[in-house]
């Protein structure tokens, strides 16, 4: 440890060396790997930052800093420069610690296999196997769009069961309950029907829908004129399946001719950039990476933007991202440049809108991110979409994996309790759930008594670190059931142990419904991103629920307590058994001894004994 100390210190003392100015520089380790390359502005102001104190550095910069053994720096003439030669290096040299992009954008395939009953698929490669093979494509998501709509359209096999005609084989699966397949598998169709329709669905994916609907409307209308009605009618089905396609693909268009959306989602897994490329105001194309999380998202924006179009040959007049990126005006600029050296003529923009149509695709965009991180993590994207949007709205470092929440509920100061709730990837995890009946505060005091909670709880982890999914876990988030008022009590308790845990409040309208939420000193607004009103609602409604429940089962208690537990002989568990046979007070009061003797749990002398009772007070 000393002497990695000691190897910090003579780094530092290397960096304060270096110009004010503009360059590049080159991290190496002691096999004189190059595991990182950066730019800056001023060379000692920023290469001086990664060997001072890594208390603010993230946990990929300190990984980074530990396996640094010395560094190289190269001086241009100005930042713009800098950015030019950084790319060029990282795509020369791929660092370890620098975002790293495949670029796997082959051709794709749609293969047709052989005879009888084929079936359309995608291919990444043409191989010699029998099948016929129609392409090559750029883009993936084309090709596998098309397959997926030709096979719709026209009804044909995308499972894996054997096919041929003659004696029944299979039961048909539910694609051909709901209209999307003809179910060869259950030998009832004739080989010929099918290949009718094979062939009509690579007329439909070599010439085009409009081109398609031409051919089938005046095959539709020979058919009508031959009197093959049945004909004809299949004809009309298809026509009517293309256009509702074509209707349906109109939903994902830009006003903006030419331009690529990009939007990032975050997760345990990581942080996934997904990109919408748009040509002629369609969706033509859709890429996602998935990178290591990363602290300071506008940096890892920028980085994200500079390795994607090093790999990528053409640049859209228009950027459309969704947040704020270091160096936008540098980005511009090299995009620009890069652009124009492959003789385009306009100068490229990077936008982040606000409102309307490009707001709302930057929103598509992000969805679709967020159900790529989804699927590594084993959640749904709806729930990793409004972790995402949580993060973003209360400036979280990642999305909260874990989420407590706090409630109290008394009437009129007594029977005082408290409801923690654990919410964990955006779903309740009742086994975590815990009560605490309130011990020191007196009254109706709610700041006092949340106080105490989290004093309670934060002591509960320090005792039984990593022992259970209770309070042996910390939470990435608290929200309280309150106003700001309540954050400000709380906080500094929390933030007393240490641990950096953010506390927020959930602030109610006066419908008892989610309004904002509440920080130190003001509120943020919530209505307005619904994946994340949503989420805060529920775990509003739930800690609500929950301490609420506890509350009247203690208040029903102290009921019992005033009434039966006051006879000599019955306690706690001898008034439970009697309000549970008799169903109410009021019906003991009734009964007979004999039929309180007879109840399970019970003496004929405790029988007497609630008898004498009640008749004493009537």
């Amino acid at each position: 440890m000393g002497e990695r100390s000691e190897k910090i210190k003579q780094l530092r003392k290397q960096a304060m060396a270096l110009p004010l100015e503009p360059g590049v520089y080159i991290m190496k380790d002691a096999q004189n790997n190059i595991i990182y390359i950066g730019k800056a502005k001023a060379l000692k102001n920023r290469v001086s930052q990664y060997f001072g104190s890594d208390t603010n550095h993230p946990e990929k910069v300190r990984q980074m800093v530990s396996h640094v053994d010395h560094f190289d720096y190269i001086k241009v003439g100005s930042e713009f420069e800098a950015l030019v030669l950084e790319c060029s290096l990282i795509k020369q040299y791929s660092p370890k610690y620098n975002i790293l992009l495949k670029d796997d954008k082959g051709y794709h395939y749609i293969r047709v296999s052989p005879p009888p009953y084929p079936r359309i698929t995608q291919a990444r490669q043409k191989l010699d196997d029998g099948a016929r093979y129609i392409g090559p494509y750029v883009s993936s998501m084309t090709v596998q769009e098309a397959v997926d709509e030709a096979n719709r359209v026209f009804q044909l096999s995308t499972c894996g069961k054997a096919l041929s005609y003659g004696k029944s084989r299979e039961r048909p699966c539910l694609n051909h309950y709901i209209g999307l397949c003809c179910a060869p598998c259950t030998g009832k169709v004739k080989e010929k029907d099918y290949m009718e329709r094979v062939d009509q669905a690579l007329e439909f994916l070599v010439q085009g829908s409009n081109k398609m609907l031409e051919l089938l409307q005046e095959r539709m209308e020979q058919a009508a004129e031959n009197l093959e009605f049945e004909k004809a009618a299949r004809l009309r089905d298809r026509i009517h399946a293309i256009q509702k396609i074509g209707q349906k693909q109109k939903v994902v268009m830009s006003r903006v001719p030419e331009q690529d959306v990009v939007a990032l989602a975050q997760g345990p897994a990581g942080i996934c950039f997904e990109v919408f490329r748009f040509n002629g105001g369609s969706l033509t194309d859709r890429e996602d990476f998935v990178v290591e999380d990363g602290e300071n998202l506008p940096a890892v924006r920028g980085e994200f933007l500079r390795r994607y179009y090093s790999l990528r040959e053409t640049v859209p007049p228009q950027v459309t991202v969704d947040g704020e990126l270091e160096d936008q005006e540098l980005l511009e600029q090299w995009l620009t440049e890069k652009a124009k050296d492959n003789g385009a003529r306009y100068h490229v923009h990077i936008v982040q809108p606000q409102k309307g149509e490009q707001a709302q695709l930057v929103e598509m965009c992000r969805s679709n991110a967020a159900e790529r991180i989804a699927k590594r993590t084993g959640i749904s994207g709806h729930d990793a979409a409004a972790l995402d949007e949580l993060a973003r709205l209360l400036g979280l470092s990642a999305p909260p994996v874990r989420i407590e929440s706090y409630d109290i509920s008394n009437t009129g100061g007594e029977d005082n309790v408290a409801g923690m709730v654990v919410f964990e990837n955006g779903r309740p995890l009742k086994a975590a759930y815990r009560k605490f009946k309130i011990k020191t505060v007196v009254g109706q005091d709610d700041y006092g008594s949340m106080r105490e909670v989290l004093t309670r709880r934060m002591d509960e982890y320090e005792a039984h670190k990593g022992e259970d999914n209770g309070f042996g876990t910390l939470p990435d988030l608290i929200l309280l059931d309150g106003g700001k008022g309540h954050v400000a009590a709380v906080k500094p308790v929390v933030d007393s142990y240490g641990y950096g845990i953010p506390v927020f409040g959930m602030v109610k309208d006066s419908h008892h419904r989610t309004r904002a939420i509440a920080l130190d000193g003001g509120e943020i607004a919530i209505h307005a991103k619904r994946s994340a009103f949503t989420l805060v609602s529920s775990i509003q409604e739930e800690v609500h629920r929950y301490s609420i429940a506890f509350h009247r089962q203690q208040r029903g208690r102290r009921g019992v307590g005033t009434t039966l537990t006051q006879v000599p002989g019955i306690g706690e568990t001898r008034a439970r058994l009697l309000l549970r046979h008799f169903g109410s007070v009021r019906a003991v009061r009734e009964a007979t001894v004999d039929q309180l003797a007879a109840v399970k749990g019970m003496t004929r002398p405790a029988a007497e004994a609630i008898a004498a009772y009640f008749a004493g007070e009537e």
